[in-house]
């Protein structure tokens, strides 16, 4: 797993704190280029537990790539929807479309729209593949 500048997209030593290449502070703005099969694996094999903090992930990532800095962050996120009982989570599921695909034309990437694609599989309590495709989409942005 790596490292990546979010403003000029340079891989970074993971205890950097600024970009060698930009000089961007990386504080929450690195992105951490996952792999997808590795995450879905230990999601399953935690019994849901680290989809939680991949949650988190994704939603402070997502914030950092789109400049959302009045979005709830990750924390806050999982909170919401735990209250909730998971409704929150499927206004979170349309959001993230919305984010990437807004983060997607900031920095010059082609990235679908696909809120309602991420809301349909949240209903059909297939969240795990949006968060697939979200981690798809982060993963382009990191390069």
């Amino acid at each position: 797993m790596s490292k990546f500048c979010v403003k000029c997209g340079k891989e970074m030593d993971d205890n950097a704190r600024a970009c060698p290449n930009c000089g961007a502070p990386t504080g929450n703005g690195g992105i951490q280029k996952r792999d997808i099969a590795l995450s879905v694996v230990l999601s399953i094999i935690t019994c849901g537990i680290y989809s939680l903090y991949w949650l988190v992930c994704l939603t402070n990532e997502s914030n950092s790539v789109s400049d959302d800095r009045e979005s709830a962050n990750g924390g806050l996120a999982l909170l919401y929807t735990i209250i909730t009982c998971g409704i929150y989570g499927y206004y979170w599921n349309y959001k993230m479309g919305k984010k990437l695909y807004e983060a997607g034309k900031i920095h010059g990437i082609e990235i679908s729209d696909n809120s309602v694609l991420y809301l349909v599989l949240a209903i059909f309590g297939l969240s795990i593949v949006s968060y697939c495709i979200i981690q798809s989409d982060l993963n382009r942005l990191a390069n």
